[in-house]
């Protein structure tokens, strides 16, 4: 089969690999229509996270039909479309049960090197580093989907595959990152990143009654599609170092209630020297600058809810945590947990998640619309490819 291949820091290559074949009673094979480049996968083309090996497959959003199952598995039966959940998950261990199918503990094959470096195991992760299990990702005409009856969701008829593939990951995560920072009913939450997580994050915080939402970026179409979710805007380009004042002028000096930080490691500041040393002597892969101002921007006793992605230690304004009681939530998706809620959302016609698709590909064109949507020309928000 085709897949997007992993070969080093900005080189990913279309190639011809070895088709996926059931390993365990659970497993199932799908064959892929529709998967998409999402902003962590962009870490890995970046070469900020370790643990990639030359010839990975790559991607983690991912849907399609189900074309073998493994004989354990009675939730599934060939012909079904189905998304598939970044996360892999057992459904039987402790977290799985409690709902935390993000840090499963028995789906990781590599999760004993994990606990030696973060003190735990957490799930496997499709396309996404040795240490998450080293499990193909779904770039690709097929994947192999490992506890098959956990993860996938069946998709109703009349459904699109636009309209349902971004239940995979950045719905999810959006939703959780607005559920994560405690919104309520009538409150003003600013987004740091308006990325497609933090599309999303927007659109989430007012189906849960946010009054006002702030949406923070410097890349043009993505301030206007924050604006046409409802947001107001700041372009940080405009403001560099005067971003704070603008937000408290924006919100009569009150601050907002909660910050949503939608964009992770390699986050810019305003170009001063100390952005300058980090760079380039101290710590150029993890650039906190937006979770610092996040912290920054948030009124005392607010929540600062974090699903930027951070690979290493970071410099983080703790003393301001502390200082103003601030609660900090984080975490990777519990993707399972609301795929069939926001199914349903889907389904009533709330939201439509086909609003974020910029480009169409085929696999071949991958390479490109991987430097296309890392240097984010040509209007490039969300890639979604087509095998």
């Amino acid at each position: 089969m085709k897949a997007l291949c992993w070969h080093g820091k900005g080189d990913i290559r279309c190639e011809t690999v070895d088709d996926p074949e059931i390993q365990d009673g659970r497993d199932a094979i799908i064959r892929v229509t529709s998967c998409a480049i999402c902003g962590s996968d962009l870490h890995l083309y970046g070469g900020f996270v370790p643990g990639m090996k030359s010839g990975d497959v790559m991607g983690h959003e991912t849907m399609g039909e189900v074309v073998a199952v493994g004989k354990d598995n009675t939730k599934l039966k060939v012909g079904d479309r189905v998304v598939v959940p970044f996360t892999i998950s057992c459904g039987e261990c402790d977290y799985c049960r409690r709902g935390l199918f993000s840090v499963c503990e028995r789906s990781n094959p590599n999760g004993a090197e994990q606990a030696k470096q973060i003190g735990y195991p957490t799930a496997g992760l499709y396309g996404y580093t040795h240490m998450y299990g080293g499990f193909p990702g779904g770039q690709a005409e097929y994947l192999r989907v490992p506890y098959a009856d956990v993860g996938p969701i069946v998709v109703p008829n009349g459904l699109t595959d636009d309209q349902v593939l971004f239940l995979s990951d950045i719905f999810p995560t959006g939703w959780m990152a607005a559920e994560n920072a405690n919104i309520q009913p009538g409150q003003t939450v600013l987004v740091f990143g308006c990325g497609p997580v933090g599309q999303f994050a927007i659109r989430s915080a007012f189906m849960m009654g946010a009054e006002r939402v702030i949406a923070v970026d410097q890349v043009e179409e993505r301030l206007r599609l924050a604006e046409a979710g409802g947001a107001e805007t700041i372009d940080f380009a405009a403001v560099a170092g005067e971003l704070q004042d603008e937000i408290m002028a924006m919100t009569n000096g009150v601050g907002p209630d909660a910050v949503i930080e939608a964009v992770g490691l390699e986050s810019h500041g305003s170009g001063g020297m100390l952005e300058k040393v980090q760079e380039t002597v101290v710590a150029k892969m993890e650039r906190p600058y937006a979770l610092n101002q996040a912290i920054l921007a948030c009124r005392p006793g607010g929540t600062i809810s974090l699903p930027g992605v951070f690979v290493g230690p970071v410099p983080v304004m703790m003393g301001a945590v502390v200082g103003k009681g601030l609660t900090l939530k984080t975490g990777q998706t519990h993707v399972q947990r609301y795929l069939e809620p926001l199914m349903r959302r889907i389904e009533e016609g709330e939201i439509d998640p086909g609003f974020l698709i910029t480009h169409k590909i085929k696999l071949e064109d991958g390479p490109d619309a991987y430097k296309m949507f890392q240097e984010k020309t040509d209007g490039c928000i969300k890639v979604v490819i087509n095998p």
